[in-house]
């Protein structure tokens, strides 16, 4: 039987600048890294704890840790669904599982997991939370990304929308209040939002008050985010949003985001992937879901002041496929 070691490391990516969206700010991006196997068949994954689900990186290797042993003796894909809860540590042992059995069969996991072929695709591009002043001039200077992501933050929120639209005339946008807005802010927000032709919300209200959106109109599609982890999810949120955010440290890992994707399609959802703030290393496999998705938002690593030595390339917003020797391939 085939016994793989495990590696992990725990690395801190600076960022260009500090990031800000309604919960905090931050100026690095702290990952933590796995390595299955051993030379010439290496599985990596990468995964970022957050604190909102409850995330350490210490408590996040600790859960990695507890399975070596089981790994070692042949831990497969299948039964790690069971073995760890969807989170951080899934993630990273799911998809260097993913990764390392691309290396060992010589097939792309894209192959293996029986999505499409890969292809060039278009990022949205985050302006984080700042005054309206502040996220115009960050707004202009992206000019050449024609999808905005705006991190909102609840109150001022009208104000930066208008400062945007102001600077930013011909921009796609999306917004993402990250849980800031309350059901008696809701309205007044929605139609700041349609009045500068916002095309998508995320998560405008707290995950355990998402019944409220059932009392109002929403002329522009609705997103859950912080509200869906696994397909479980669904069911509850179908009379509330119009899309799901899918993002690997919330499924547990590839595995989890296509049955989470296949399911909310079916459902009627639309799709956006997404992200933590990480490196190449966490995107390329969340890219393989693109082709399935209205939006993907994976810019993390053009937020990062240096990335993984064989990082995903970006053409100015077109994200281009995983290169060979970085995951999956």
């Amino acid at each position: 039987m085939y016994k793989p070691t495990l590696r992990i490391e725990t690395r801190s990516w600076p960022l260009r600048q500090a990031f800000a969206i309604s919960r905090g700010a931050r100026t690095h991006a702290d990952v933590i890294c796995v390595t299955l196997g051993d030379t010439p068949h290496l599985g990596r994954g990468e995964c970022v704890p957050y604190a909102r689900y409850g995330e350490t990186l210490a408590g996040v290797v600790d859960e990695i840790r507890s399975l070596e042993g089981d790994l070692h003796e042949g831990l497969d894909r299948q039964a790690l669904q069971s073995r760890l809860s969807p989170g951080a540590a899934r993630n990273a042992l799911d998809c260097a599982l993913w990764d390392l059995e691309a290396a060992r069969s010589g097939k792309p996991v894209r192959e293996l997991a029986g999505l499409p072929e890969p292809a060039p695709c278009l990022s949205a591009y985050t302006i984080s939370l700042g005054t309206p002043e502040a996220m115009a001039i960050s707004a202009r200077k992206a000019a050449a990304y024609p999808l905005l992501k705006l991190k909102l933050g609840g109150e001022g929120d009208e104000a930066r929308l208008k400062a945007i639209r102001r600077a930013v005339p011909g921009a796609r946008l999306i917004v993402d209040a990250n849980e800031a807005w309350r059901p008696d802010n809701f309205t007044a927000l929605m139609s700041a939002c349609q009045n500068v032709r916002v095309e998508l919300i995320e998560q405008p209200l707290p995950a355990d008050q998402d019944h409220y959106l059932e009392k109002f109109e929403h002329p522009v599609p609705l997103c859950a985010d912080e509200s869906v982890h696994t397909s479980a999810d669904l069911e509850r949120l179908r009379p509330l949003y119009d899309m799901v955010n899918i993002k690997l440290d919330k499924t547990g890992g590839l595995t989890g985001a296509i049955d989470l994707a296949r399911k909310a399609d079916a459902q009627g959802f639309g799709l956006m992937i997404g992200c933590m703030l990480g490196s190449s290393l966490a995107m390329a496999p969340a890219a393989l879901l693109s082709p399935l998705a209205s939006y993907t938002d994976l810019d993390a690593p053009l937020l990062l002041a240096r990335d993984q030595d064989c990082p995903i390339e970006y053409q100015g917003a077109w994200m281009q496929p995983a290169p060979p020797g970085l995951w999956g391939c």
